[in-house]
């Protein structure tokens, strides 16, 4: 049996880099996986297809992650058509990069809207219906514990966020077997982060590995959290950066 047979995993973001990685992941050890995307549904409908081609079972479900309502009707979605979630990844994200003095309060909205408020919104909705056993896992940034450098002012406060809520929640839902963990990559070879320009070679200046990561990576640590294996490990973060942060 697969480490992940008959479990329903539901993977905001994942029509593309990490969480398109992290879909598959998860499918290909067993799970129904039900992957949110924004708004063009051509590369979500693929990821889908692909998974369910090669035998898993997925499907795509349009929910911007801006739109509270939207990720919690989407969790319903899958609990309505599956009977449960027992997996909750948050992995959708962005970024906003500006001088602080050039940033808007419209900026902050955005950002804080889907990088944490999207967070709550689906842990609080599939907490309801998450039987023992349920996983939590969320896809921070390294940059939650280090500004490498300026103009990360919002993004770096968002991804601290994400700490305190991942230690907060782990209190709440222990009671119940359900384990919360946050996941924060750094250096991770993606369309947002591509590993062939200036800005990656500094990076891998500073790193231990000095050599970027993959999305397949990060879908291991993520399949890890989910499996039984990772049932004693709750209200962490679990840093995957190459050595950035050393």
């Amino acid at each position: 049996m697969k480490r992940l047979e008959n479990k329903v995993a539901f993977v905001t973001g994942g029509s593309r880099g990490m969480g398109a990685a992290i879909s598959k992941r998860l499918a290909s050890e067993g799970a129904i996986v039900v992957l949110t995307y924004s708004k063009s549904p051509e590369k979500a409908v693929a990821v889908a297809a692909e998974i369910n081609a090669s035998g898993g079972h997925a499907l795509a479900v349009q929910a911007d992650s801006a739109d509270a309502q939207a990720v919690t009707d989407a969790v319903n979605k899958t609990v309505a058509e599956f009977g449960k979630v027992d997996i909750v990844v948050n992995n959708a994200g962005i970024y906003i990069g500006a001088a602080f003095e050039d940033h808007t309060l419209d900026d902050y909205e955005q950002i804080m809207g889907i990088n944490v408020r999207a967070v709550y919104a689906a842990s609080l909705a599939a907490s309801k219906h998450m039987p023992v056993g349920g996983r939590i896992i969320t896809i921070g940034s390294n940059m939650g514990d280090n500004a490498l450098s300026a103009q990360t002012t919002l993004y770096t406060m968002s991804k601290s966020a994400l700490s305190g809520f991942t230690r907060g929640l782990s209190r709440d839902l222990g009671p119940k077997g359900i384990t919360v963990n946050l996941v924060q990559p750094g250096p991770i070879n993606t369309d947002m982060n591509p590993s062939d320009t200036e800005l990656a070679d500094f990076l891998r200046s500073r790193m231990a590995l000095a050599e970027y990561g993959t999305v397949e990576d990060v879908a291991g640590l993520v399949a890890f959290l989910a499996s039984e294996e990772g049932k004693f490990i709750t209200g962490t973060a679990l840093t995957i950066d190459g050595g950035l942060n050393a």
